[in-house]
């Protein structure tokens, strides 16, 4: 009889409970979420949770603005990264069955405490790499490699050649390919009869007795 009794009791509770709950009118909550230092700028995709149905979750858009249905009296919780969470409960007997409001959220930083990563799980590792580490060459060694015979061989093989060599070498071969081009006078005969044809009328002209 006792546990029926108990039984009942609890169940008249939790009926009035909901009934409570039910009757609360439904008012739909709109509003826009700002920076508490500076109005002008909006704070986009905030999450936004009510407490008191269920943990519903709703999110603002990119431009800051919410919209949801909401009973009065609920309570409403705004966070977002880089900003203190805020609480706001819609009040009762809302006469428009809608309530606005401008949601200010204060901007919070957080000092994170210093934290180092290192590629070693151990002490002994770090002792076993530094041991074997293979230190980089100095700027002598790296010359000395660069100068190098076989260096040298190599760039010669692959790089092409610069200004002033390629310069000397289209001289060199211009000089040769216009030698053949030009031939030697003393090399034609027909230069040779006209040489001689000059000779012998020049003598004529000194021969005495002529005008």
């Amino acid at each position: 009889m006792k546990k029926l009794t108990g039984l009942l009791f609890f169940i008249l509770i939790a009926a009035t409970a909901f009934a409570q709950k039910q009757e609360r009118p439904i008012v739909q909550f709109s509003g826009i979420v700002h920076n508490a230092d500076s109005a002008t700028v909006i704070v986009p995709y905030v999450s936004i949770i009510n407490s008191s149905n269920q943990n519903l979750v709703n999110i603002s858009n990119y431009k800051g603005y919410f919209s949801f249905p909401a009973h009065e009296r609920d309570t409403i919780r705004f966070s977002c990264v880089g900003y203190a969470p805020e609480i706001i409960v819609i009040p009762a007997n809302v006469t428009t069955k809608s309530y606005t409001a401008q949601i200010m959220l204060k901007p919070q930083i957080i000092n994170l405490p210093v934290f180092h990563v290192f590629p070693w799980a151990t002490t002994e590792e770090f002792r076993k790499d530094f041991i074997t580490m293979k230190v980089a060459d100095d700027d002598l060694a790296i010359a000395e490699k660069n100068l190098s015979r076989s260096s040298i061989l190599s760039l010669r093989r692959t790089l092409p050649r610069d200004g002033s060599e390629m310069n000397g070498f289209q001289d060199f071969h211009n000089s040769v390919l216009n030698s053949h081009s030009i031939t030697n006078p003393l090399l034609n005969p027909f230069n040779w009869g006209s040489l001689i044809k000059e000779i012998s009328d020049g003598d004529k002209s000194r021969t005495p007795g002529t005008n």
